[in-house]
């Protein structure tokens, strides 16, 4: 345990380090377990409270509408009625742990295998080694969640504290602008630049250029789901 809780604090502080060594001994399991866990107790202990139940049905009103559905009183009363049952939150925090935790985390690593295998025949990883950084880089992540939901808790809203849009309170929440900045968020700029610091480490790699690919590519999902809200007629 307290090798992982050093190569999870090394992450953060000594990242280029801290992958050196898991890239040497690879593990990937406990952490992946821990931070799973971690970001259900997160979401959890969050939708137990009234304020939390209340903060999940305004963002689905929220999302709804920004994809060009209206929301009316009949709708949003239902939405209340579902969130009020306490297993809908067991769920809701059940499903966001393991789309964030394992589907992520095996998805991404076969991805990076396969891409970056492809692209450096000189250079052999296995995927326990892909997948050990990956799972360790979501550390980052799960730093996120941490801080999140107790600034939610004060902003009464499940909305991310930690996205460009908080910056630019100012736009219009219809606008393109600020449809795009709520979906960048600034952790997951980090966690992108600590897992290309981390490939780069496997692969032998610049860091530099990957992370430019990997952030490029995050921009440009932002900018396509920034566009579809626009083109859906949403207002909000």
């Amino acid at each position: 345990m307290s090798s992982l809780i050093a190569r999870g604090y090394g992450v953060i502080r000594r990242p280029r380090a801290t992958f050196s060594g898991i890239a040497a001994a690879p593990t990937w399991a406990p952490v992946l377990l821990v931070t799973t866990l971690l970001s259900f107790a997160c979401s959890f202990a969050f939708l137990t409270t009234d304020i939390g139940r209340q903060a999940l049905v305004d963002q689905w009103e929220r999302t709804a509408t920004a994809f060009g559905q209206r929301i009316d009183d009949a709708q949003y009363a239902a939405m209340e009625a579902r969130v009020a049952n306490g297993m809908l939150g067991i769920e809701y925090a059940g499903v966001t742990a393991l789309v964030s935790g394992p589907v992520l985390a095996f998805g991404l690593s076969a991805i990076l295998f396969w891409l970056l295998g492809k692209t450096n025949a000189g250079v052999r990883a296995s995927y326990t080694q892909v997948l050990s950084i990956v799972c360790f880089a979501g550390v980052i992540l799960s730093l996120r969640q941490l801080i999140a939901v107790p600034v939610d808790y004060l902003r009464e809203t499940i909305a991310s504290p930690t996205s460009l849009a908080q910056f630019f309170t100012m736009l219009d929440e219809a606008s393109a602008m600020a449809r795009f900045l709520g979906v960048v968020d600034l952790f997951v700029v980090w966690w992108l630049v600590v897992l290309a610091i981390g490939m780069s480490v496997l692969y032998r790699r610049r860091t530099r250029s990957l992370a430019f690919a990997f952030t490029s590519a995050y921009v440009v999902i932002a900018l396509l789901a920034a566009l579809v809200m626009a083109m859906s007629g949403g207002t909000a």
